[in-house]
């Protein structure tokens, strides 16, 4: 029989589809686009083809928007939010408006043309994540941003583009989103009653059980979770609390790259190498004065992660019109299928 399960950091609800379910191996409703790459613009020696840099991680001696780098971040040609101009918000009828600022970067991950992450050394992945760490800083900042979201689109079907050469992206944007207020809220619920962190209770749980871990260090696991929206979803935790995930600290981000090319190598060899959407979702800017958050505990409250996606079937009417998801095969089994991925 099918099974309701609900998701705890989120109060929505999640239809596991049992009597549906297929072989982990044996899922595969989407092929990835095959159509032919374009020219890449992100390669090294190759820096004219793009916008000046903003920042880039380089060799000594090397020169702004030149070779030699290691990582590089630059302004996206087709930006979401522009980072010119002020908000000016304001009322349209019962409508709110305010102008689209924000900031749209493209953090190159690689100088070689290198397609997917889990390809990249550990060390590489910890300057990307460094890199991220910097940018999200200096982004605070500006006091017309009250959130950032770091997100990686691999693959065609994920929203990459036909350019395959490893790339994330980092939208500030003027109010907080709405998923991540769902978070928020719901966390701040749980504590409110509890007095605890519903992310470390569910770390202190899955750890446990282990049904649903995928893998596990000193600092950090990665698991399906209880209600996973997607077949193979992942998350990965940090076990010590924290709700900034550019406030970690350096030792951490070492840790990070290390599981994050552990997860993303049994995905890609286990699955086939499909693509994936990738998500850090951390706490919004908190400041003194009129922009600051509404409520003083979300340090205790809330804990960052990092939400891994496989796209491997599509989201259809029913999703879109009830807010349930359907995963097609119990999460229980997508993680022991992926521990068992040697890599």
């Amino acid at each position: 029989m099918p099974e309701l399960r609900k998701d705890p950091t989120i109060g929505r609800w999640v239809i596991i589809s049992t009597e549906r379910a297929r072989r982990p191996g044996v899922f595969f409703d989407i092929d990835e686009n095959t159509e032919e790459e374009q020219d890449c613009p992100f390669c090294e020696h190759k820096e004219t083809q793009t916008p000046a840099e903003i920042y880039a991680v380089r060799n000594h001696g090397t020169h702004v928007n030149g070779p030699g780098w290691k990582v590089r971040v630059i302004p996206s040609i087709k930006p979401f939010l522009r980072i010119e101009g002020n908000l000016n918000r304001r009322g349209y009828g019962l409508y709110d408006v305010m102008n689209g600022v924000g900031a749209h970067e493209v953090i190159v991950e690689t100088p070689q043309h290198i397609a997917n992450m889990a390809d990249l050394s550990a060390h590489q992945i910890e300057l990307v994540l460094q890199t991220h760490v910097l940018r999200i800083n200096d982004l605070e900042k500006d006091q017309r941003f009250k959130y950032v979201l770091a997100y990686k689109n691999y693959g065609y079907l994920s929203g990459g583009g036909r350019v395959r050469h490893c790339r994330s992206q980092l939208i500030a944007t003027p109010v907080t989103p709405v998923r991540v207020k769902e978070e928020l809220v719901t966390a701040k619920k749980y504590f409110d009653f509890h007095d605890r962190c519903i992310y470390c209770d569910m770390i202190q749980q899955e750890c446990e059980t282990e049904s649903r871990v995928v893998a596990e260090c000193e600092h950090f696991v990665a698991l399906t979770p209880f209600a996973s929206r997607f077949t193979f979803e992942v998350w990965i935790l940090p076990k010590k609390h924290g709700c900034d995930f550019a406030k970690s600290g350096a030792p951490g981000y070492h840790n990070l790259a290390v599981m994050l090319k552990k997860v993303l190598s049994k995905i890609k060899t286990g699955l086939n190498d499909p693509a994936y959407n990738f998500l850090i979702h951390s706490a919004p800017f908190r400041r003194n004065g009129g922009n600051s958050h509404q409520w003083k505990t979300i340090e205790e409250d809330y804990h960052w992660h990092i939400e891994i996606i496989p796209r491997l079937t599509r989201v259809a009417g029913f999703e879109k019109g009830t807010g349930f998801y359907i995963c097609s095969i119990p999460p229980e089994e997508t993680a022991k299928f992926l521990r068992e991925v040697t890599v």
